[in-house]
């Protein structure tokens, strides 16, 4: 098929450009992802034709579009420069132009994951000024923080569906889009079962099939030895080609950039669909494992913040380990029982085993450590489903989207640990690290070998919602609530015993309003409440003491946001600018008890902007200005202090320039900001702020009747040693030092 693509206005966003390659430059060759308009994973190939603007002439290369689920729609179009998406999901109100909803979202798309190198989530929303990336609380668990809250990898969904995906880390290769949505969401995608996502929810979209066969096979090397090949493989057949297979395999192994610290990866994913006229159905299968040998912990200061060790130093004990086998399956199906009614059902289940013997140090500022040793393992079984029906009326001048579902999830959590002494811990050196003996383990809870139950929740909920066009579609307005129902049960789990149980329901409401003030702009506003369970009391205290009520889980509870902004679209640039306020409940530990702590207000401004102002420069970016202020705390000890892990001030801008006389060649730049972070709730420990270069380049070359794609990054170019940030869970302020320069290699072959 040949592409012809209009010119796009480049006005006034075109003086925005000397500005924004001040501070980052680079490019690439577009990779065009699904329209609406189009047949299901389309595979689209550019001849390399001149377009009306004389634009410079473009290697032939095969495009990979693909759907993302069981839709007719299939995925929203890509935007000028390929990189992101126009719209995506915004949970039961489906695929979405982010010009027509009354929220905030990015998709990115394939092409950013291939053209990044990206290894895992977290390399793809770094690129999102209103997300940052920390680590859960005594684990190797990658975490979210979005507008300024905790979202754990537990409440990322995948298609929509809660709780599948692999706990700890997500491989890259499972993901055909990321979709960042910002702000709380009880409404549209129900309560996240792990007890985070008020901040904002993360979507991964699974691979589908293209029209065209395609056989791709990519090997690459990282700076330390990691090594990696990975493989991908769709297939249409049958009649009209209704029937596709996509398979994806990966594996990585070897030493990564930080010293002594090894990685393995094997992951294997299956997609399969099928596309009628009135049907469509698609079901995914998906294995991972995940081991790190001697993986660098995080540290937790202790009377001051130390200085940041060299970035590829290792301090871990070579005893220490995290793994991790996640197996996971869903189905999905869409009829559309006439041209405007159509129903959907969603179905899904996880097995997951993780082991870990682990040893994350306390620092003084002079560097001087203490530590225990700390095994855990755990396992977990999910499922869930949702249904659901659309249905788009005519009541006289006014349109109605209506759509209502249903949703159920369940999950059993087993879990057991062991510690060494407390009272005789392992001293050591942040800034000479050595190794020390093995300790033997002293205290436990449960089974290290047969876990016990420790958890079960089980959540269900019914929401409705209408969306009606006034003024030919130029104003629209949401209204919808949903009755969500949240019980969960804790175990003791040496005993067996339960310790703590509720069940509660709560109704979310939400109210939004776009209003489409021309053909580039739109004005919105929105209130909409989030709804978690209340938080688990952790196993010990930040200074190893332990927690008298291990696993007691507070009550559900409720936050609620306000927010208004605007939308600009040019064609070629786009953006948005918000101005948002979230209030919710926390957790602390006081005494050796955790207990509800008071109140976490976030109040902030966004601005981010995407696309290619200019014929092959790209640009994607924006600016989070967050005041993150505690209330209602004990005594008011702490009423006014900003939240631990919330920096005022998070920037990035991205850019990429397609080298002009050189065919193919695109270079790449990222830039990431983030401001200053308090790591006590008392505001008198506080990290500095940081500021990380990233480098890259990519060449597409046809060779032997291929199209083979170099591609190099080079992370944290400059060599900064910096703390990336500090706690992720309530009343934690541990520290993660930043990743060091690595240079990433690979190259992609289509066959």
């Amino acid at each position: 098929m040949t592409i012809l693509r209009l010119p796009r206005k480049t006005g006034a966003a075109s003086a925005l450009l000397p500005v924004c390659l001040a501070a980052s430059f680079a490019g690439a060759p577009a990779m065009a992802q699904q329209s609406p308009a189009q047949s299901s994973d389309e595979v689209q190939t550019t001849e390399g034709q001149a377009s009306p603007r004389s634009e410079p002439l473009e290697l032939p290369e095969t495009e990979v579009v693909a759907s993302a689920d069981a839709s007719a729609g299939g995925l929203t179009e890509p935007y000028a420069g390929d990189q992101v998406a126009r719209g995506g999901r915004v949970g039961i109100l489906g695929n979405q132009d982010y010009m027509d909803t009354p929220f905030t979202s990015t998709a990115y798309t394939s092409k950013l994951i291939q053209d990044q190198q990206a290894r895992s989530v977290s390399d793809i929303v770094q690129n999102d000024p209103s997300v940052r990336v920390a680590r859960g609380f005594g684990n190797m668990q990658e975490l979210y923080v979005v507008r300024g809250f905790p979202l754990f990898s537990d409440d990322i969904s995948y298609n929509g569906l809660y709780g599948l995906l692999p706990r700890q880390y997500v491989a890259a290769e499972f993901i055909e889009r990321v979709e960042v949505f910002r702000g709380a969401s009880a409404f549209l995608n129900g309560a996240a079962p792990g007890g985070t996502g008020i901040g904002g929810t993360i979507t991964l979209l699974p691979k589908r099939a293209p029209n065209e066969p395609l056989t791709r096979l990519t090997v690459g090397a990282e700076s330390g030895g990691q090594e990696m090949i990975a493989a991908d493989v769709g297939r249409r057949f049958g009649t009209e080609n209704r029937f596709g297979v996509r398979l994806n395999a990966a594996k990585r192994a070897g030493e990564t950039g930080v010293e002594d610290e090894d990685q393995t990866l094997d992951m294997f994913a299956l997609g399969l669909d099928y596309q009628g006229d009135r049907l469509r159905l698609s079901a995914d299968i998906g294995h991972q494992y995940h081991f790190l040998d001697n993986p660098r912990p995080s540290v937790t200061p202790s009377g001051g913040i130390p200085s940041a060790p060299d970035a590829d130093d290792n301090f871990a004990q070579p005893w220490t380990y995290s793994k991790e086998k996640q197996t996971f399956g869903t189905f999905r199906a869409e009829y559309d029982f006439a041209d405007s009614v159509t129903g959907w059902a969603a179905a899904g289940m996880r097995k997951g085993e993780e082991k870990n013997r682990l040893s994350n140090p306390r620092a003084t500022p002079t560097g001087i450590t203490s530590a225990t040793r700390f095994d855990n393992s755990r396992e977990d079984r999910v499922s869930t489903a949702e249904i659901g029906l659309r249905a788009r009326i005519q009541t006289g001048t006014v349109s109605h989207q209506l759509v209502t579902s249903a949703s159920t999830y369940s999950s059993e959590e087993r879990n057991a640990w062991a510690a060494s002494d407390s009272k005789a811990p392992l001293t050591g050196d942040l800034y000479h690290p050595y190794a020390s003996a093995m300790p033997p383990l002293a205290s436990g809870g449960g089974s290290l070998s047969d876990p016990t139950v420790a958890e079960r929740v089980h959540t269900q909920s019914i929401a409705i919602a209408d969306t009606m066009g006034f003024l030919d579609e130029r104003l629209l307005i949401t209204l919808g609530a949903r009755r969500q129902g949240i019980e969960v049960k804790g175990y003791n789990n040496t005993s067996g015993d339960r310790t703590s149980q509720y069940n509660r329901y709560e109704t979310t409401p939400m109210a939004g309003i776009v209003y489409q003030l021309n053909d580039d702009l739109s004005v919105y506003a929105n209130y909409i409440e989030g709804l978690t369970k209340g938080e688990s009391a952790p196993l010990e205290t930040a200074d190893k003491r332990p927690v008298l009520n291990y696993g007691t889980s507070l009550a559900p509870y409720v936050a609620k946001q306000t927010e208004i902004g605007l939308k600009y679209d040019s064609g070629s640039l786009g953006g948005s600018i918000a101005v948002f306020t979230t209030e919710r409940p926390f957790g602390i530990v006081e005494d050796q008890v955790f207990r509800e702590g008071g109140e976490q207000r976030n109040r902030g401004i966004e601005l981010s902007m995407f696309g290619e102002p200019v014929y092959g420069v790209r640009l994607l970016g924006g600016l989070t200005l967050l005041d993150a202020e505690q209330k209602k705390t004990l005594n008011g000890a702490n009423d006014g202090n900003d939240a631990i892990g919330v920096p005022k001030v998070q920037a990035n801008l991205g850019g990429e320039w397609d080298v002009p006389g050189v065919q193919g060649l695109t270079l790449t730049s990222l830039v990431v900001h983030t401001g200053k972070q308090y790591a006590s709730a008392s505001n008198d420990l506080r990290l500095p702020s940081w500021t990380r270069l990233d480098l890259g380049a990519r060449y597409k070359v046809r060779l032997d009747e291929r199209d083979v794609t170099f591609r190099a990054r080079l992370d944290n170019a400059t060599g900064r040693d910096y703390w990336a940030s500090t706690g992720g869970f309530p009343g934690a302020n541990y520290l993660v030092l930043g990743a060091p320069r690595t240079l990433s290699l690979s190259a992609t072959v289509d066959f």
